[in-house]
């Protein structure tokens, strides 16, 4: 049987309920656990499909590592913002023009290590002095030359090593690729933008699986309005539970009992997992019986990183009209990095962003003495900046995201790690019994993505319908084709680059 994410995109009831109008009867029961946009992916796709769907989520609320703050008066993604890959192609792109959302271009197609492209940026020194854009250029393209000579660092040995271990190798055989002074600070910006692609410091990244990501055409764009359009569209009219952790799963003969930390318990057919890798990392979740030792492995081997975002609101703009502000120091961990949210989106919104270790230590801090770290380094750039204050009506002028410890997630996305194997998504991905995974991390292609996330909730679904269909009595699930299907070959998406 084929399952597709085809939705219904009305706008909720007004008493603001998630239950379903439909009335099952005799139906597969399917259980999601996890309710970010893989969750909500496969619920979607097998309710259209005909199933009995329940969805439980831990939080009091859903997209769970998407999630659109509004406390600014305008919306702020506080996990995702990109969409990588820009294209019809991208999984994710029928819902966007469906919806008519819009992005905003920072990147090209040959970024494949950054957001933006280094067209609309500036970088400044501790001392507040811009760096000449002509020497940012010139130490980009030593470090495209340092990474391209990684490549015979990695044929030449066997076991795999860190990023870092390679580039001093490198740096060791080229005394012309070593760059000193303010050339070496820029360099250490650039390391520290590659750190947050992968949300994790260069020294735990993996040689030999850095550059084999499957990046699709289109470059990156910002979602200007935010994901949770998407959250909302995709969770129109399923049955869901919110504030229900789940901390024990049993499979018991045909069935999946689960409990919840609140001692209610759900019987299903089939359960889906989607919950972050980090929660499974720290079994928060237990299994009886206990998952298999591949199962167990893939979870282990999976590296889990950790990106946090400091957003302030100011009452106007007083920084230059680029999409970044950037400040170089000699190690990556002192570089800092703020994303412009006024030049795609109108708002007088900076968003700064750290990835890796700086991450971790940031959620040691209170959310004002990391607004005040963020302005800290700030006023490097601008002396004279003032502490946010919003439009003198806001009562939060800053927000502070805690992936790492925050204990539904407990980390950002996955990464790869030094001596991950070639086949970990394949493995973490693949059934047990009567429990199908997904989430980004059961994400073979597009693992650390929105689409990855979504595509991955969709496999998800399609075979765990094959499961249900093949038992004694199963049935095949009709889908009906909705209007979305004839619209979306003839809405472009909208993007824009200013």
């Amino acid at each position: 049987m084929e399952v597709k994410a085809q939705c219904e995109f009305e706008n909720f009831g007004p008493d603001g309920n998630f239950t379903s109008s439909t009335k099952w009867q005799n139906s597969p029961s399917v259980v999601v656990i996890g309710g970010g946009i893989s969750g909500l992916a496969a619920a979607r796709a097998l309710h259209n499909a005909g199933f009995k769907v329940t969805l439980l989520e831990s939080r009091n609320r859903l997209g769970g590592r998407v999630h659109t703050d509004y406390s600014f008066g305008c919306p702020i993604d506080m996990g995702a913002s990109w969409l990588h890959g820009v294209c019809n192609e991208n999984s994710l792109a029928p819902l966007i023009r469906y919806l008519g959302l819009k992005l905003y271009r920072t990147s090209g197609d040959d970024s494949v290590l950054y957001d933006h492209d280094l067209e609309s940026y500036a970088l400044f020194d501790a001392n507040g002095v811009q760096v000449p854009q002509q020497l940012v250029v010139e130490v980009g393209d030593t470090f495209k030359r340092i990474l391209k000579q990684t490549e015979n660092v990695r044929d030449e040995h066997d076991g795999d090593m860190s990023i870092n271990r390679a580039i001093s190798i490198v740096l060791e055989r080229n005394p012309n690729l070593r760059l000193e002074g303010l050339s070496y600070q820029v360099l250490q910006w650039f390391i520290c933008r590659m750190e947050a692609w992968f949300a994790a410091d260069v020294d735990k990244i993996s040689l030999k699986n850095w550059d084999q990501e499957q990046v699709l055409s289109g470059g990156h764009g910002l979602m200007v309005g935010g994901y949770y359009p998407l959250i909302k569209a995709l969770s129109k009219n399923l049955t869901i539970r919110l504030n229900q952790r789940v901390k024990r799963i049993a499979r018991c003969g045909n069935e999946v009992s689960l409990t919840t930390e609140s001692g209610e318990s759900h019987v299903a057919d089939v359960a889906i997992i989607t919950v972050p890798l980090g929660v499974l990392k720290a079994n928060s979740i237990q299994f009886e019986p206990e998952l298999p030792d591949w199962k167990r492995a893939a979870i282990a081997d999976i590296g889990v990183g950790n990106e946090n975002k400091i957003a302030l609101l100011f009452d106007s703009v007083f920084w230059p009209n680029v999409e970044f502000l950037g400040v170089v120091a000699a190690a990556p961990r002192r570089c800092g990095y703020f994303l412009n949210l006024h030049k795609p989106t109108g708002h007088p919104v900076l968003v700064f962003m750290a990835a890796g270790a700086i991450a971790a230590d940031l959620e040691t801090l209170s959310d004002a003495a990391a607004a005040a770290f963020a302005m800290k380094i700030l006023r490097k750039i601008f002396a004279c900046a003032a502490d946010p204050t919003g439009d003198g009506l806001m009562q939060v002028q800053y927000l502070v995201s805690r992936w790492g410890s925050d204990g539904d997630s407990l980390g950002c996305y996955s990464c790869d790690l030094v001596g991950k194997d070639e086949d970990v998504y394949e493995r973490y991905r693949k059934p047990v019994d009567n429990l199908f995974f997904a989430g980004e991390a059961a994400s073979v292609d597009h693992s650390g993505t929105v689409h990855g996330a979504f595509s991955a909730g969709i496999f998800a679904a399609e075979e765990c319908a094959k499961f249900l269909s093949a038992l004694p009595g199963g049935a095949d699930g009709v889908l009906v084709a909705r209007q979305e299907e004839v619209a979306e070959s003839a809405v472009p998406l909208q993007i824009s680059r200013m």
